[in-house]
Order: C-alpha cells, then structure tokens, then sequence
C-alpha cells in the first residue's frame, strides 16, 4: 500500500469513528473508542488531534453509558433548547431551523454522488454524523481507485472531498463543536467535539494543500 492510501484509509476510519460519536452512545462504542486505535490514527495523519483523541480514549474507559445517553439527550435531542443542534442549517441558515435551504443543497450533494439516504433513515442530510460519514465514504472510494490505479477518479474524489469540506461541513463545524466544549457537562463529549473539530481542520488543511489524489 502506498503512502497516500495508507493516509486515505486512516481518513476514512477516523470520520468512520467521529460519526458514531454523534450517534447516541452504545457500550460498543465506548469500548472501541477506549481503546488507542485513534491515538495512533491521528498521530499519522493529524498530529495536533492526538491529545484530545488521548482523552477520549481516557474518558471512555471510565464513562458510565447511562450518564452519557443523558448528556447525549441534552446536547442533541432535547426536549428543552438544545445545547448544540447537530444539523449544518440551524448554523447556517438565517431561519436557524432544520430543514433549510442548505439541507437541500447538502442533498443534492450526495444525490451528485450517486447517494441518497436510505427509506427510514430517521437523521436529516446535514446532520453531523451524515456529513461525517459522507467524508468517511469519499475517503473509502478514493482508496479504491487508488487501489485500482485509477488515478483520474481518484483526483475526482479528492476534488469532491475539498468541495464538501469548504461548502459544507466546515463552515458550521466550529460553532457547533465551541457549543458543545462551552456548554457541555460531559468531559467525554467535550473531548469528542474537541477532537473532531481539530482533525477536520488538519484535513481540511491537508486536501485543501493537495491538487490531486
């Protein structure tokens, strides 16, 4: 495996597990993210991440699930006035309500790229775990034309993976993440949004600086 796959399947695991995070917490997870298999990710690919990936994997070793499924709640799902919405349009929008324009335009993002969520699907195209995701499987593809040595896709994709940072997911990721460390009563989540929030920009820095794959 080359250098730049090696990187493009580490990019692709990391967004794999930051998404999970922002799905409600499971035992599953805590025990994966325990362990320090994002540490050693991100010392390859983005270094100034490890210290909050180090904590993660601190926090979760000792995180009681049920504590963590409250906070979840209460940053994310209400009932009363959430700490920190999790879809791009309540950030981006000027009607600050889910269901905005830039949903649409998320969608038809995805819909470009041959995606669309599946019929049950209960999250929005803008929530953050989608979009997170939605990098995780742009990372995945690339790997596989690399693989292939099909290096005009692999560009494509790489190309696609630039486009959707700038326009999507950075744009609201600060906000959305500083809510969370501001507000939040779990180190754990704090830690998640910390870890999340400098990764994605060490990546946006890394394939923002690369004009092909």
């Amino acid at each position: 495996m080359t250098p730049i796959q090696s990187n493009t399947a580490l990019r692709e695991d990391v967004y794999r597990l930051l998404a999970a995070c922002y799905y409600p917490p499971t035992a599953a997870l805590l025990e994966e993210l325990s362990c320090t298999g994002l540490v050693e990710m991100m010392k390859s690919i983005a270094p100034d991440a490890v210290e909050t990936a180090l904590q993660m994997a601190s926090y979760c070793s000792t995180a009681v699930l049920e504590e963590q499924l409250v906070e979840y709640s209460r940053l994310f799902l209400g009932p009363f006035k959430l700490v920190a919405p999790p879809y791009g349009s309540v950030w981006l929008d000027e009607s600050k309500t889910v269901m905005g324009a830039s949903t649409a335009r998320v969608a038809a993002f995805y819909d470009t790229c041959g995606l669309r969520l599946v019929d049950g699907f209960s999250e929005l195209p803008d929530h953050i775990a989608v979009e997170l995701e939605f990098m995780s499987y742009l990372a995945f593809k690339q790997r596989e034309a690399l693989s292939t040595g099909d290096r005009d896709e692999a560009g494509r994709l790489s190309g696609l993976q630039r486009e959707f940072l700038a326009d999507f997911l950075f744009p609201w990721l600060e906000p959305f993440t500083t809510s969370i460390v501001e507000d939040g009563e779990s180190s754990l989540y704090q830690a998640i949004a910390s870890c999340t929030a400098t990764f994605v920009a060490a990546d946006m820095a890394t394939v923002m600086s690369t004009s092909h794959a």
